[in-house]
C-alpha cells in the first residue's frame, strides 16, 4: 500500500524511527520482557513453585536492565562478575533474615557500598545495583537458609536467561545501534522540516494556527538536538575509527545548525522585524506579529515547493526512478547557494532560498559521511562544489585528546557524598519502616535508595520522590482492579506481568511518574500470584513509598546536602566557561588564529547545557509555588540555547575555513567580539561569587553594535570578506544581544560604553 509516494509501513516506520532514537526503548522493553519469559519458560517445568517462579522473573528482570556497558564484551564481562555478587547476596539475605538487626545494619553498609561504587564506572555502578536488587528479591519472596540451593539455581538460570537475549535473540551492537539513531535523526529532520512547511502554511489571521506551527518547529528543534546528542554520545563505539567518528560528528552539526537557522529565517520572513532566536528555544513563548511572506505569492509557493523537495531530499524513499528525481531536486535546491541562482523575491525571502540550499548541503554531506555517496554523472556544478567543498572539509578533520579536568576527593566527590546520604536515609526508613510494618519495611528503602538515582541536589531529590508517590498512588488503584480482573489465574497474571514491565522500560526514560505506576500495578498482581494480596497491602505500600521519600529528601537537606541553586550555579557556571571557550576558539580561527579542536568544544557545550537542564527542573516543574523563580529559570536556560545555537554556527563555520578558498579569515572579528567574550566571563565570575558568598560590584558593557566595530574592507578582497562576515556578523550579533539579555536575570550590571 502507497500513501503521497511512501509507503505506509516506510511512514509508520520513520515515526517509530522519531519517536524512540535508535529504538533504545523498544529494545529495553524487549530484552527485559524476554528474559523473564525465557526464565519463567526454564524454570516451570521443574515445578519449583510460585514464590521461585517470581524470584526468578525478578533476578531475570536485574540482570538485564542492570548492566550500562556499549560493547558488548564488556557487558559479557559485566554479566558474569554479577552472577557471583547476586548468589552472595541472595544467601546474606537469606541467613540475616531471622536476624534482624544484623540484617538491618549489613542492608546499610550494602546500600553505602553500592551507591559508593559509583565511582568506579559503569562497571562498579552494575555490580552495586545487582547487590542491592537481589538482597531486596531475598527480602520480598522471604527466602530462607533451607531453601538456599534452590535459590542459587533459579539465580542462575535468571542469569543466564538474561545473556541469551542480550547476546543471542535480541543482539545490539554498537554499530547497528549508531545506524538506527542515524536513522532517527534523519526522520526527525524531516519532521522539522515538515514543522517548517506548517509554520510557512499557518494563517496570520489565526493566532492559535501561528501558535501551534511555532510549538511545533520549537519541539522538533529541541528533538532533533537530543537524537544529535545520543549520536555523539554513541560514536567512538559505534564507528571503526576516530576520524570516522568525528565526521560524522560533524556532518550531524551541519545538519542541526542549518534545520535550526532555517527555521529562523522562514520566521523572521514572515514576523514584521527579525525574529529573536530566543523565540525557538523558550517554552510558551508568545508567537511574534507574523504575516504573510513579503512579495508575490509565487514566492510563497516556490518556497511551498521546495522545503516538499527538501522533506523528500531527507527521507530519500522509492526506487530507481526516484532517485533520478531527487537527484534533480537536490541539484535545484544546492544552486541557492549562489547568489545568481537565487529567485527574484524580497531579501527576507531570499534568506529562506539561502536557508534551504545550505541545508539540503548539510543533507548531502551527511549521506556522503554514512552511505558513501557515490559522484554522479549528471551533478549539476553546484552540486559538484558542494561535494568538492565536502571533501575537502574531511581531508582537513583530525583527531585531537581533549584534557580531564581533576575530581573532587574526600566528602566532596558525589559518589562519597550521594553514599553517606543514602545510608542515612536508609537507615531512617529502616526504623520508620518497621514501625509501620515489620514484614514490608524494605519498600520504604526500596524509595530511598531510588530517590537517589540520577539525582544530584535537594530539589531533583524532592520532585523525583514526589513523582514516585504520585505514580504509586494511581498503581495502587490499577493494582486493586487487575488484580480483581485475574483472580486466582497464574498464566493470565503473569502475562499482564509482562506487559506491564515492558511498559515500564518503554516509558522509562519519557516519565518517571508512569513507570512507577506501572512498578505498582505489576506488584498488586505478584502479589496475588504469591497469594498475599489485600487492600491494606496496597495502602501499605503508599505509606512506605511516602516514608522512603521522606527520609530521602530529609538525608539530603541535612547531611552533605547540596542545595538546588549551589547545584545550578556549578553547572550554570560551566556553561558559561564552555560557551567563552566554543565563541572565543571560533572567533580566534575566523580572526586567522590557529587552528583549534572546535567539535569537542562544541559537544561539551552542548553536554554542560544538557546537564543543567535537568538540574533545573526542581526550579521549573509545574507544581512549584515559586512562580518566579520558574520563569527566571525557564528564561534563563532559553537564552543559553540561544547562545549556544550562535555559538555552534560560529564553530561550524570556522572549521570552514582550511577546506573552502572562498572563505577568508577576517582578522577584524577578534578585536570587534572581545566584549561578548569579555561579558560572558564576566557573568561566569558573577555565578561563581555567589557560590563563594562574595559580592563584587560586577558589570557588563554594552554599546555600538559589533558591525559598527568594523571598518569596511576595500580592494578586490571586499566581497569576500563582505560574505563571510554577513554570516558571522549575524551570528555574533545575536549571540551578543543574547550575552547582556543573560547578565539582567542574572544580577550583573549592564552600563553602556561609548
Amino acid at each position: 500500500m502507497r500513501a503521497g509516494g511512501r509507503t505506509v509501513r516506510s511512514r509508520l516506520r520513520d515515526r517509530i524511527a522519531a519517536s524512540d532514537p535508535g529504538l533504545l526503548r523498544l529494545t529495553s522493553g524487549l530484552r527485559t520482557v524476554g528474559a523473564i519469559a525465557l526464565a519463567l519458560a526454564v524454570l516451570a517445568p521443574f515445578g519449583p513453585g510460585i514464590t521461585r517462579l517470581v524470584a526468578g522473573a525478578m533476578t531475570s528482570m536485574v540482570a538485564t536492565f542492570a548492566i550500562r556497558e556499549k560493547q558488548r564484551r564488556a557487558q559479557a564481562v559485566t554479566l558474569a562478575l554479577g552472577l557471583p555478587v547476586a548468589l552472595v547476596s541472595v544467601s546474606l539475605g537469606a541467613l540475616l533474615s531471622r536476624r534482624p538487626v544484623v540484617g538491618d545494619v549489613f542492608f546499610v553498609v550494602l546500600i553505602f557500598s553500592a551507591v559508593y561504587g559509583r565511582r568506579f564506572g559503569e562497571r562498579g555502578t552494575t555490580l552495586g545495583l545487582i547487590g542491592f536488587q537481589t538482597y531486596f528479591i531475598s527480602l520480598f519472596v522471604g527466602a530462607s537458609p533451607e531453601g538456599l540451593p534452590g535459590m542459587w539455581a533459579v539465580v542462575a538460570v535468571a542469569f543466564a536467561c538474561s545473556a541469551l537475549v542480550r547476546f543471542v535473540l535480541v543482539p545490539v551492537t554498537p554499530a547497528a545501534l549508531l545506524s538506527r539513531l542515524r536513522e532517527a535523526f534523519r526522520a526527525r529532520l524531516a519532521q522539522l522540516v515538515s514543522a517548517h512547511l506548517a509554520l510557512l502554511e499557518a494563517d496570520p489571521d489565526d493566532p492559535d494556527a501561528v501558535g501551534k506551527a511555532l510549538e511545533e518547529v520549537r519541539e522538533g528543534t529541541a528533538r532533533l538536538h537530543e537524537t544529535a546528542l545520543m549520536i555523539q554520545s554513541r560514536l567512538e563505539e559505534g564507528t571503526p575509527d576516530e576520524g570516522t567518528a568525528r565526521l560524522v560528528q560533524r556532518r550531524i552539526a551541519d545538519a542541526e545548525i542549518a534545520a535550526e537557522r532555517l527555521g529562523l529565517v522562514l520566521l523572521s520572513a514572515r514576523s514584521a522585524e527579525r525574529a529573536d532566536t530566543l523565540t525557538l528555544h523558550l517554552p510558551g513563548a508568545p508567537a511574534p506579529e507574523m504575516g504573510r511572506l513579503p512579495g508575490p505569492e509565487e514566492s510563497t509557493a516556490l518556497v511551498r515547493r521546495d522545503l516538499i523537495a527538501l522533506r523528500a531530499l531527507v527521507l530519500r524513499s522509492g526506487g530507481e526512478a526516484a532517485e533520478n528525481v531527487l537527484r534533480q531536486v537536490r541539484n535545484r535546491l544546492l544552486a541557492y547557494r549562489e547568489e545568481e541562482n537565487l529567485p527574484a523575491a524580497s531579501p527576507a525571502v531570499q534568506d529562506v532560498f539561502r536557508a534551504i540550499g545550505e541545508t539540503a548541503r548539510a543533507v548531502l554531506g551527511l549521506r556522503i559521511a554514512l552511505e558513501g555517496a557515490p559522484e554522479e554523472e549528471d551533478e549539476s556544478p553546484e552540486t559538484t562544489r558542494s561535494r568538492e567543498e565536502l571533501d575537502a572539509e574531511d581531508a582537513a578533520i583530525d583527531a585531537e585528546q581533549a584534557g580531564q579536568e581533576e575530581e573532587p576527593k574526600g566528602l566532596r566527590r558525589p559518589t562519597t557524598r550521594a553514599a553517606v546520604q543514602v545510608a542515612v536515609g536508609s537507615t531512617l526508613a529502616i526504623l520508620g519502616g518497621e514501625l509501620i510494618s515489620a514484614d514490608r519495611w524494605y519498600w520504604a528503602v526500596l524509595t530511598c535508595w531510588i530517590v537517589f538515582l540520577n539525582t544530584a541536589s535537594t530539589g531533583e531529590i524532592l520532585v523525583k520522590g514526589y513523582r514516585r508517590l504520585l505514580g504509586t498512588v494511581f498503581g495502587v488503584v490499577a493494582g486493586i482492579v487487575l488484580a480483581g480482573l485475574v483472580g486466582q489465574h497464574t498464566v493470565a497474571a503473569f502475562a499482564l506481568v509482562l506487559l506491564l514491565i515492558f511498559a515500564m522500560f518503554y516509558s522509562a526514560p519519557l516519565s518517571y511518574t508512569l513507570t512507577s505506576f506501572f512498578v505498582t500495578a505489576m506488584l498488586g498482581l505478584l502479589y496475588t500470584l504469591l497469594h498475599t494480596y489485600s487492600w491494606e497491602v496496597l495502602v501499605l505500600r503508599v505509606e512506605e513509598t511516602a516514608l522512603g521519600a521522606a527520609c530521602g529528601v530529609v538525608a539530603a537537606a541535612f547531611v552533605l546536602p547540596v542545595k538546588t541553586d549551589r547545584r545550578t550555579n556549578e553547572l550554570l557556571g560551566t556553561v558559561l566557561e564552555r560557551l567563552a571557550e566554543v565563541t572565543e576558539a571560533a572567533v580566534g580561527q575566523l580572526s586567522g588564529g590557529p587552528a583549534d579542536d572546535l567539535l569537542d568544544k562544541a559537544r561539551e557545550l552542548d553536554q554542560a547545557l544538557g546537564d543543567l537542564r535537568g538540574a533545573v527542573q526542581p526550579l521549573t516543574h509545574p507544581v512549584t509555588p515559586l512562580r518566579a523563580r520558574r520563569s527566571t529559570a525557564q528564561y534563563v536556560v532559553a537564552l543559553l540555547e540561544t547562545c549556544a545555537y550562535h555559538a555552534r554556527s560560529l564553530a561550524a563555520t570556522a572549521e570552514l575555513l582550511p577546506a573552502h578558498p572562498s572563505i577568508a579569515a577576517d582578522p577584524r572579528l577578534g578585536g570587534a567580539a572581545a566584549r561578548t567574550v569579555r561579558n560572558i566571563r564576566t557573568i561566569a565570575a558573577r555565578v561563581e561569587d555567589e557560590q563563594t558568598d562574595r559580592r563584587p560590584d560586577r558589570q557588563v558593557e554594552t554599546g555600538a553594535s559589533i558591525a559598527s566595530l568594523l571598518s569596511a574592507p576595500s580592494g578586490d578582497s571586499a566581497a569576500r570578506y563582505g560574505r563571510i562576515t554577513t554570516r558571522v556578523l549575524r551570528h555574533l550579533e545575536r549571540l551578543d544581544e543574547a550575552v547582556v539579555g543573560l547578565a539582567r536575570p542574572l544580577g550583573v550590571r549592564v552600563a553602556t560604553k561609548d
